[in-house]
């Protein structure tokens, strides 16, 4: 019994090892804006309105895929076959709010291009202030 047992665990670490060496381990894939997403300016950057507007829009537009409290841990976000960006650690934060902007209006893979479905630029532009405000 127990050598089937050590048989056993032997095969599983095996095969997980062929995998991490293999790369067939997911990994995370880094969305990258253009550069000159980077320099793009918010005209509201900090306003108490903005982020109001923008906390309301992230409660319908956001929140099922990046939670509550924007750490990608929505009830969609279980379903997807991609994980959803935490919006509270330091890769994000160290985004530009020109960079977030280009991302949450053009979208990507499973993730929507908001300016179909928010076409009013100051309202993404809150929804951005409401997001950095996330921790």
């Amino acid at each position: 019994m127990k050598i089937q047992s050590i048989t056993r665990m032997l095969t599983v670490a095996a095969v997980c090892s062929f995998f991490a060496i293999s790369g067939y381990a997911q990994k995370p894939v880094v969305w990258v804006a253009p550069a000159d997403a980077k320099t793009v300016k918010n005209p509201s950057a900090g306003s108490a309105e903005s982020i109001a507007t923008g906390k309301d829009l992230y409660a319908k537009s956001c929140k099922s895929c990046h939670g509550v409290k924007g750490l990608g841990d929505g009830p969609k976000a279980a379903t997807l076959d991609v994980s959803c960006n935490d919006f509270t650690t330091k890769e994000f934060k160290a985004q530009t709010d020109g960079e977030i902007f280009y991302k949450l209006s053009n979208g990507k893979d499973k993730m929507p291009a908001y300016k179909k479905s928010i076409p009013s630029d100051s309202d993404r532009w809150a929804l951005v202030n409401y997001i950095k405000t996330l921790k």
